[in-house]
């Protein structure tokens, strides 16, 4: 193997490797643990979840920002006959990702450490759920690290087989993880879920096939080039002949393929209707994982492979998808106001979010020339776009994990079944108040650059879509605004009366989350500096 940039990445040291290796490793050490060594197991897995992280951070200080291409390049033959090959790189984009990935997880780990020890309220029956003492503690943190080595393994790949082994190994410690460990209707949402990206991600892979018929590549970074220069499209009306098809028609149904592969994973209306049960039957710690990370490999995707090699067949459907755009982000708005269930409320919420990443994207698709007025308003589309996916991955996950302690503490989860808590809560309720202000996007905090930042971008670009989607900042401030009428103000009930606050360690499991909501919120070129030399080369491949 080769490492590109000697100088930052050491001298041939494989990172990245190094990074998808070690929850791997973790997750071989720890599934083989007896069912009883609970505290063992939920031990060794955050060591190794700390770990990760502390090797995704020297990448990042090692990282150089004035650069757009990848680094830490791994480079090496695996399958020389298909031209498959094993590489691995990250741009600014990527490493966010990682970044994201190594932070979140941690996190959801903390959110069912009692569970996972043996201790906290025993499940009953009627709770629908497996209980707190279940010996199969092993095997849950198993699959949680075997899931974050798929999501950084997708973050880092730049070959797609090797890119989609990653994708798809992140999809069946999900579905265990759901199955076995979710709420009373774990095994019809778990099904969804598989069904529903397991459909996605076949089309995605025969359009991906077509691709490299026409290509002879599978290299993600070569296949970006002949997408920028407009050969992708040329070769498909001469190697691709199906029947009386046209070619543009055929050249629309490969991108279709992987557009619904992408759609299904963000998920993009109307291909969303597995999320929502998704989301509220699984455990607290892997709700927190699906909207904070899994939710942006789907955005990922749109980012690194379809808006790079079919920005032409984009531009084609340009109208109805920014259509869907605004349909994922007023309808599912509408839905989540409609919602009684706190942990559906914010599972539609998520949906709702990232529909501003997706009318970003579309609305970067749209001009194809040099003008720098356009340029401008790319760049600060993509840029919003990517401090979005970071911002809402952090904040997500501080909502499930404050939900699933309200679900923890008293079995409810209803709307309707709280008021007063503000009273005997005061700590949970300013820390999770301040998770829905940035999730509402109020200044200060980091919501609100990112949204921003599209809407700057968007306005000039498709001035419509943006008008249309103001209506769904609106109603996000209804639903976020009542939740805290509802559940925090008015007399106290019974359940309320019972409710406790926070202890310190859960204090100390979510300050980190509320920190960096500030941190962002104040700084954002934290994250912006670290990606914009990426977006400008991402703007410099829409410009044909």
């Amino acid at each position: 193997m080769e490492a590109a940039n000697a100088s930052l990445s050491g001298p041939g040291w494989p990172w990245l490797t190094c990074l998808i290796l070690t929850p791997l490793l973790g997750a071989l050490l720890v599934v083989g643990l007896d069912s009883h060594r609970r505290k063992l197991a939920r031990g060794l897995g955050m060591l190794f979840h700390l770990l990760t992280l502390a090797v995704a951070l020297v990448i990042w200080s090692r990282f150089d920002a004035g650069q757009g291409g990848p680094q830490f390049v791994e480079r090496a033959a695996w399958i020389p006959s298909i031209n498959v090959e094993y590489h691995l790189g990250v741009d600014g984009m990527g490493l966010l990702m990682v970044i994201l990935t190594a932070l979140v997880v941690p996190f959801a780990l903390l959110a069912e450490w009692k569970r996972l020890g043996g201790v906290g309220r025993a499940r009953t029956p009627a709770d629908g759920g497996v209980d707190e003492t279940d010996p199969r503690t092993p095997a849950f943190v198993a699959l949680l690290l075997f899931l974050q080595a798929g999501m950084l393994g997708s973050f880092t790949a730049l070959n797609f087989v090797h890119w989609f082994l990653f994708w798809e190994l992140s999809l069946v410690p999900a579905y265990f993880l759901i199955k076995l460990w979710g709420g009373p209707r774990r095994s019809a949402a778990a099904n969804q879920f598989f069904v529903y990206t397991m459909v996605g991600s076949v089309a995605l892979l025969l359009s991906m096939l077509a691709v490299y018929l026409v290509t002879g590549s599978f290299d993600l970074i070569a296949l970006a080039e002949k997408g920028r220069t407009g050969e992708l499209a040329s070769l498909f009306s001469i190697k691709l002949k199906w029947y009386d098809v046209s070619t543009r028609t055929l050249a629309l149904l490969i991108f279709g393929g992987a557009l619904l592969g992408f759609a299904v994973k963000v998920p993009l209306v109307p291909f969303h209707t597995w999320l929502p049960a998704t989301y509220s039957e699984a455990p607290t710690g892997i709700s927190m994982v699906l909207t904070g990370v899994m939710s942006k490999m789907g955005v990922y995707g749109f980012l690194r492979i379809l808006l790079p090699i079919f920005p032409e067949q984009m531009r084609w459907v340009l109208t109805p998808l920014l259509w869907l755009a605004v349909a994922t982000i007023v309808l599912s708005a509408c839905a989540a106001m409609a919602q009684r269930d706190l942990k559906r409320i914010v599972a539609y919420s998520s949906i709702n979010h990232l529909g501003y990443c997706l009318l970003g994207i579309f609305a970067a698709a749209k001009f194809a020339d040099s003008n720098p007025q356009w340029t401008t308003e790319k760049a600060a589309v993509l840029n919003g776009v990517l401090l979005q996916m970071f911002n809402h991955g952090i904040t997500a996950g501080a909502l499930f994990y404050f939900v699933g302690l309200i679900e923890q503490r008293t079995g409810r989860r209803g709307l309707e079944d709280f008021g007063g808590l503000r009273k005997v809560a005061p700590v949970f309720c300013g820390l999770m108040g301040i998770a829905l202000f940035a999730s509402l996007g109020l200044p200060g905090l980091n919501g609100f650059i990112g949204e921003f930042l599209i809407f700057k971008g968007v306005f000039p670009l498709v001035t419509w879509a943006a008008a249309f989607s103001t209506l769904g900042l609106l109603v996000t401030a209804v639903f976020l605004l009542s939740i805290m009428q509802k559940v925090w103000s008015g007399p106290a009930g019974t359940r309320s009366h019972q409710f406790l606050d926070l202890t310190t360690g859960e204090r100390w499991v979510a300050f980190p989350a509320v920190a960096l909501m500030f941190v962002l919120g104040l700084w954002p070129q934290l994250v912006l500096g670290m990606v914009n030399s990426t977006v400008l080369h991402l703007v410099e491949g829409l410009r044909f």
